[in-house]
């Protein structure tokens, strides 16, 4: 038997697992090395070591990060995807018509983008309750309440939106001489666009018109437009009742606001107004706290979609670049007035100054500022 038997049994730490040492003395066990991957041995503690840091965190571990990435990725898909049909079915709903045809003498395309902004006085989706509300009256047929001219630059620079007076007295092709606002009545909106790109030299490239009812619905849906008014404004016929001072207009107000006549100057001071109330309603429409806000963004597309006309060849993106390009602000000017007589026939109406409104229409169709002394002055 050997020594560390006769010494009454085998030596503490001799034997490991059962088998004793080599050469009867018990082998002294540093640390066991770890595996590559960086695990432990069998039964240990992870260990920092150099090993493990460089080999990084356990397959599990790394697994769990590709699998939130994979479900961001994919709630982002479905968002984009979302988004995108959204804006293929608000395109799709778009009212359109045939506003822009091609006829004998058309002007020929000019620099920059110009749309033909119309508000009608139709009042065929209102029910009882809305022209009630509305103030809008049963009056038939259709007519123009508002005529713009809204001019995008090709370049850099503001863009100049055009008021057009509805009883501006025009050539109507095919009906003679009257106010504007009857070549609506008489051939509907292609009418419309062949006399004002008559009477101007300037070519349409987009069309854009908003009934009554829509107008209120659009501000509703962005939540009211804040305006200052500077005097007391009373107007029953366009049910309006508003104090001096800075205010938040709903739709029905707003709509009253842009169609009251009310004034000394009538129908001049009311293009001012639909104007500056345009360029407010539109700077708000495009505004982060609008579009960011799901609450506001939805209902204003949809509101868009029911109310909105537009030409057989314009789509939603045409009218978003038209909604931004007025968002960062415009020039805004009135055909220049030469006189308002009465004419047989017609009744009153407005005469342009022809000189100053061919340097208007001249520099919009050559892509130019308009000049200085046409602009109205500040106040």
């Amino acid at each position: 038997m050997n020594a560390g038997y006769q010494q009454g049994g085998y030596q503490q730490g001799g034997y490991r697992q059962g088998r004793p040492q080599q050469g009867g003395q018990p082998r002294q066990r540093g640390p066991q090395p770890y595996r590559q991957d960086g695990y432990p041995p069998r039964g240990g503690q992870p260990k920092q070591t150099a090993a493990y840091a460089q080999a990084g965190p356990p397959p599990a571990a790394r697994r769990r990060k590709p699998r939130i990435g994979r479900a961001i990725g994919i709630v982002l898909v479905l968002l984009l995807a979302f988004g995108v049909g959204m804006w293929f079915y608000v395109d799709g709903s778009l009212r359109r018509i045939d506003a822009l045809t091609d006829y004998e003498g058309r002007p020929a395309d000019t620099p920059g983008t110009n749309w033909l902004l119309v508000g009608s006085d139709a009042r065929d989706d209102l029910t009882e309750e809305q022209k009630q509300d509305l103030s809008t009256g049963d009056a038939g047929g259709r007519r123009t309440d508002t005529i713009m001219l809204l001019h995008i630059p090709e370049g850099s620079g503001k863009s100049t939106l055009v008021s057009v007076p509805r009883d501006s007295y025009v050539d109507i092709p095919g009906n003679g001489k009257n106010k504007i606002n009857a070549a609506f009545a008489f051939g509907g909106p292609s009418l419309l666009v062949q006399t004002v790109e008559g009477a101007t030299g300037i070519h349409i490239d987009h069309y854009m018109e908003i009934g009554f009812g829509g107008f209120a619905g659009i501000v509703d849906a962005v939540g009211g437009v804040d305006m200052c008014i500077e005097e007391p404004m009373q107007d029953p016929l366009a049910g309006l009742d508003l104090q001096p001072g800075c205010q938040e207009l709903d739709g029905a107000q707003a709509l009253g606001f842009v169609r009251s006549r009310a004034f000394a100057t009538a129908d001049l001071q009311r293009v001012e107004n639909q104007r500056k109330f345009l360029a407010a309603l539109t700077d708000k429409a495009t505004s982060f706290g609008t579009l960011a806000n799901p609450f506001r963004a939805f209902p204003l597309l949809f509101a868009g979609t029911d109310s909105i006309s537009v030409n057989s060849d314009d789509h939603l993106h045409h009218l978003a670049g038209m909604a931004f390009a007025m968002g960062g602000g415009v020039d805004t000017v009135t055909v220049p007035v030469g006189g308002t007589p009465t004419v047989p026939g017609a009744g009153s109406v407005v005469q342009w100054d022809r000189t100053n409104a061919l340097r208007l229409f001249g520099a919009l169709e050559k892509d130019e500022a308009v000049p200085a002394d046409l602009l109205p002055q500040p106040k």
